[in-house]
């Protein structure tokens, strides 16, 4: 499965001040994210510009190269900003929420299937994996250690190992 270049790193969602600068809510894991890149994209990476950006509360302050104005930020609102996954490094272990969905997950002993990743909720404490059962139940899957056994983007697959009441069944 093809690894997407071009991910959503946030929407405008307002404007701040009057030189320009524009509101951005991150679809990312926070606001600091997006205060450490340089550069942004629009239209799913095919358009970049270089930003100033800068962390408040929730939000992304983000100054973008050629929007001077209140007025040209204001007409900005509603798009979606993208970041390169290039100009991020990721630490060992972690991953792009967009990479894990759609991968099969399957039970690193005995290679059973028991659906797809279809979503991830960050909730703090860890992360939590949405998988989708092949009759279309769904399954919440606590991403720690004793349950994610490996994550294998490039080969399409989460291994697991299923504790007792992670399926409501006996294993």
């Amino acid at each position: 499965m093809p690894k997407k270049r071009y991910l959503e790193a946030g929407e405008i969602v307002g404007t701040h001040g009057v030189r320009g600068e524009v509101r951005v809510y991150p679809e990312c894991d926070s606001p600091e994210v997006l205060a450490g890149l340089k550069k942004l994209y629009f239209d799913n990476g095919a358009r970049a510009v270089r930003i100033k950006a800068r962390a408040h509360k929730n939000m992304a302050l983000i100054k973008l190269e050629g929007v001077d104005t209140v007025e040209a930020a204001a007409a900005l609102r509603g798009q979606m900003l993208y970041l390169d996954r290039h100009d991020l490094k990721l630490p060992r272990g972690t991953y792009f929420i967009a990479d894990l969905i759609g991968l099969s997950v399957v039970d690193d002993d005995n290679g059973t299937v028991y659906g797809e990743c279809t979503d991830v909720s960050q909730t703090g404490s860890n992360d939590v994996y949405h998988l989708r059962t092949p009759e279309g139940r769904e399954v919440l899957i606590p991403a720690i250690p004793e349950v994610i056994r490996k994550v294998d983007v490039d080969g399409g697959v989460i291994r697991i190992f299923p504790m007792l009441g992670l399926f409501d069944d006996e294993n």
